[in-house]
């Protein structure tokens, strides 16, 4: 069993950067694809980032490309997800994902999820 827990959060203002973690307890993110989401009040969860789990490829939503980066540093087990450039619509819970093996940015196909971390950009 993974638990995965996201760290980071914050309230900040457009044009901050804020930078979220997620560590795993119980294994490591070895051979694990990692995918960060999130999901404003009122609409559905969507994608954000995914990183395959030999760490070569990575993925990202249009709206985030070329001001969000998903990282991995093995040598703590921990996955980030740098955001530089917040903008108002960028504020939702952020969760991060785990799956063995695959690299994906469909949600149903990840198997472990952290409790998520709270984004807020105000105007």
């Amino acid at each position: 069993q993974v638990q995965l827990v996201e760290s980071g959060g914050g309230l900040v203002q457009a044009g901050d950067s804020l930078a979220l973690s997620c560590g795993a307890s119980g294994r490591t993110f070895d051979n694990y694809g990692v995918g960060w989401f999130r999901q404003a009040p009122g609409k559905e969860r969507e994608f954000v980032a995914a990183l395959s789990w030999n760490g070569y490829s990575t993925r990202y939503v249009d709206s985030v490309q070329g001001r969000f980066t998903i990282s991995k540093n093995n040598a703590n087990d921990t996955v980030y997800l740098r955001m530089n450039s917040l903008k108002p619509e960028d504020t939702a819970v952020y969760y991060c994902a785990a799956v063995a093996g695959i690299f994906t940015t469909t949600p149903a196909r990840y198997t472990f999820w952290g409790q998520g971390t709270q984004v807020t950009v105000s105007a």
